[in-house]
């Protein structure tokens, strides 16, 4: 398990302490996209609009009559969080309130696929607010079927593990490159591990015009097949193993987050039940396979950092 990193309090003092995304939902114990919403909230404040697309959130915070959410929220469908910011933006701005953020919410489902035509609609018009991934890896509110973001060998409803095939067939979407490949001003990843540099990145991002990106990976408990304590230290491990390396995209400028505490991917794997099947000795060969392409891309950011 990976050792708790000490948490430098000075920075977490200056996350606001109110809560805008209430407790009390049905989420389960753990949830990474529970934790995610509590800070986005935090970052945004109470002068803010929500909106978010349909998925596991939407489902358990807002359960007729009661609602998580303390400040002006939406439920869309998967496939337009973007599009109805954008006409939010667009009225907001006819009666003089550009001091409203506009936030948009999608898991990787309505991200990746089902919403990008979207997504990619706004980013080409240049509308101003910001789009965040909440990203788990798969479709988790509906049966926990793959997704453009979930992993090469991973298992899910729809990608089983058999004899001749092992869990999905094909690498993650590079949705971030595809994002600041439209232009985009600020495109950023981000960790719950890291709760300080999810909070300046969003407070960046808030503060840039035109549609701005950030995509947080959001640990799964029953997805993962994972304990309910684990969101913490598989993001850390992530970070680590450099799955799911923290950089932000600047005006067309790639700033990296150097990690100094190398650990084979196995490291991530071996906690999740769906990468289970990676670990044994007769798949050595496709565990080899993603620890390379995991290695091809990390180097080709650190090619591309700034600094």
């Amino acid at each position: 398990m990976a050792k708790k990193e000490k948490i430098n309090t000075k920075i977490i003092a200056g996350i606001p302490v109110e809560e805008l995304f209430a407790p009390g939902h049905s989420g389960c114990y753990g949830c990474g996209e529970a934790i995610a919403l509590k800070h986005i909230l935090k970052a945004c404040g109470k002068n803010t609009i929500v909106v978010e697309a349909t998925g596991c959130p939407e489902v358990y915070s807002t359960v007729f009559p009661s609602s998580s959410f303390k400040i002006p929220w939406i439920h869309v469908a998967f496939e337009n969080a973007a599009a109805v910011a954008s006409g939010i933006r667009v009225a907001l701005d006819k009666q003089g309130k550009k001091d409203v953020n506009v936030v948009a919410i999608g898991g990787d489902g309505g991200t990746y696929d089902i919403g990008f035509q979207a997504l990619s609609g706004a980013l080409e018009r240049g509308d101003k607010f910001l789009y965040i991934c909440t990203n788990n890896e798969a479709y988790e509110n509906t049966g926990v079927q793959r997704s453009g973001a979930t992993q090469k060998y991973s298992w899910t409803t729809t990608t089983p593990i058999g004899k001749k095939i092992l869990g999905k067939q094909q690498f993650r979407k590079p949705m971030t490159k595809i994002v600041a490949a439209h232009n985009s001003k600020y495109v950023a990843t981000a960790s719950l591990h890291n709760l300080p540099d999810f909070y300046k990145k969003i407070k960046t991002a808030l503060a840039t015009d035109g549609v701005s990106y950030i995509e947080v990976l959001c640990p799964c408990i029953p997805g993962w097949k994972i304990a309910g304590d684990m969101a913490y230290d598989l993001t850390l491990l992530s970070f680590k193993t450099n799955i799911w390396p923290l950089y932000e995209i600047i005006d067309g400028k790639l700033i990296l987050t150097k990690n100094s505490d190398y650990m084979p991917i196995s490291e991530f794997f071996k906690y999740q039940g769906r990468f289970s099947h990676l670990l044994k000795p007769e798949n050595r060969k496709y565990l080899e396979e993603l620890q390379e392409h995991v290695d091809i891309e990390y180097m080709k950011l650190e090619k591309q950092s700034e600094n």
